[in-house]
């Protein structure tokens, strides 16, 4: 690699930021840019103000995992979303390809409720944080390719974090701003009925709701990504055939000898039993199997799952209509 060339953050930048501003995509080098310069970073990876920062070689650099499908032209408009923190905020809408599709995402548990806990490290690894994290992930990627997205569970500080250990809270809300019971069926009813009111807002549209979990099962069952769809829905269950598709040749092409055994299957769970729009319901990991834990921690693993869930959500815009 040749000599990194050296740049000076300026008062409210951020990664994102300073990467385009030098004509680097931050889907790609992101991840570069915080090796170079990890111990010049603030807490989660934020740019301190005067201070010198290498960028990536644009000729060498690791690319990060992005999706294969032929990508429509860019509007080149960027778009500011506070919720994403201060290094994901500016979102570079990058091409039309779900243009008029609607997605409501939903991470699990949050408020009061954590979820499933495992460990790692020493440390405690909470569900809702974890799953939080893709879904913003997810969120943010479907804005590039020109989704319309709701963030149905929220967290207005937390924002994208790469980071292996992610501090849990209890400050999440459902949309718009409404406080999370503790009581499960009334947090499930709360949810889906936020959903419902946005799916008559936009009745005519392409739209899917879609909730990520961890699931919590025996130590010993080391699982894939694995997909749930309500038992009455066509629609449900081949876009949880085309995401599971396409996490298995994803695999295949990164670590052929890995194996892929993620599942489709229906099953009765409130909100995808009760929420409008076509649901999926994806289950992420087993809290309790450690190299399922492991995967999860590792913030690039975090955004290759939501990259690779874009991809399979092109794919079902596309041919599941």
């Amino acid at each position: 690699m040749s000599q990194s060339k050296e740049v000076v953050a300026l008062k409210g930048d951020g990664i994102y930021r300073l990467l385009t501003r030098y004509g680097l995509s931050s889907s790609e080098y992101m991840e570069d840019f915080i090796a170079l310069n990890k111990s010049h970073l603030g807490k989660d990876n934020t740019l301190l103000a005067g201070v010198k920062y290498k960028l990536p070689d644009s000729a060498s650099a690791a690319k990060s995992v992005t999706s294969s499908a032929t990508p429509s032209k860019g509007t080149g408009r960027v778009v500011h979303y506070d919720i994403f923190g201060s290094n994901y905020a500016d979102v570079e809408i990058k091409s039309n390809d779900l243009k008029g599709a609607v997605y409501y995402l939903v991470g699990g548990h949050g408020g009061p409720d954590p979820g499933a806990v495992g460990m790692h490290g020493g440390y405690h690894v909470y569900e809702d944080e974890y799953a939080y994290d893709v879904t913003l992930r997810l969120a943010r990627r479907l804005i590039e390719e020109g989704a319309t997205v709701y963030l149905i569970t929220r967290d207005k500080n937390d924002g994208i974090r790469d980071s292996y250990s992610l501090k849990a809270d209890k400050d999440e809300v459902c949309y718009p701003n409404r406080t999370i019971p503790l009581n499960q069926t009334k947090r499930l009813r709360q949810r889906t009925d936020a959903v419902n009111e946005l799916y008559k807002k936009h009745r005519g549209s392409f739209q899917r709701m879609i909730a990520l979990h961890i699931d919590s099962r025996s130590k010993r069952e080391n699982i894939d990504i694995f997909f749930y769809h309500d038992k009455r829905s066509k629609t449900g269950k081949k876009a949880s055939e085309i995401l599971r598709n396409t996490i298995e040749a994803k695999y295949r092409e990164h670590q052929p000898n890995r194996g892929y055994t993620g599942t489709v299957s229906p099953r009765n769970l409130y909100i995808v039993r009760n929420t409008w729009p076509t649901a999926i319901f994806i289950e992420l990991g087993n809290m309790n199997h450690q190299r399922d834990v492991q995967r999860l921690v590792i913030p690039s693993n975090r955004q290759a799952v939501a990259n690779w869930l874009t991809l399979g959500l092109v794919t079902d815009f596309k041919t599941n209509k």
